[in-house]
């Protein structure tokens, strides 16, 4: 776990059961080498650039968390530099939670899973809306040519920390176009 993303994620209390429960120790030593924002490397990039979804968690004015999905074809969600990434927010059903949540606090939690491996990668980040009028060539570098929805805006987040979590518990599912990658066909798979 690289030791930003456990500087931020590891409050008082979390290190405090920590203590209780007996890995603190390990825990501690990755606290103590923590340095400025972590940087994607190579992995996180191929990782990122592969999904086809991911959850972002954000917080509201009143205090109250809020988890959505967001998906697209795969690679929606760019690499832009070693420290951010960002996407083409697209026209949905017109709710503005995460994005009114975000003219109040910037801070997020991105959630990407790979089912198929059993891999998930967690990044805590300070989000930026991007509106077109504000920067036309960011926002057509979020866009995917071949995929064609309006977009409202873009979405950029510079990343503070990460974390490559356990496969424990990850329950492997697959797509429809991951099944064929596999030779299996929809409907061929029983219980």
């Amino acid at each position: 776990m690289p030791s930003r993303f456990a500087q931020i994620a590891f409050t008082p209390h979390a290190q405090a059961l920590q203590e209780r429960f007996g890995s603190r120790r390990a825990y501690a030593r990755r606290m103590a080498e923590a340095g400025p924002a972590e940087t994607l490397g190579p992995q996180e990039r191929e990782f990122i650039e592969s999904r086809d979804s991911f959850y972002l968690a954000t917080v509201s004015e009143t205090g109250w968390p809020y988890v959505q999905h967001r998906g697209g074809p795969k690679g929606f969600l760019r690499v832009l530099d070693e420290r951010t990434i960002g996407f083409a927010d697209l026209a949905g059903n017109k709710q503005f939670i995460s994005v009114g949540n975000l003219e109040t606090n910037d801070r997020v939690a991105l959630f990407l899973m790979d089912y198929p491996s059993q891999s998930r990668l967690k990044i805590l980040a300070h989000a930026h809306i991007v509106e077109a009028a504000e920067d036309a060539e960011l926002l057509e570098s979020l866009t995917v040519p071949s995929y064609d929805p309006r977009i409202e805006r873009g979405i950029v987040f510079a990343v503070e920390g990460f974390d490559w979590n356990c496969q424990q518990h990850i329950t492997p599912r697959y797509t429809l176009e991951e099944l064929g990658e596999l030779g299996l066909a929809a409907g061929t798979l029983s219980n």
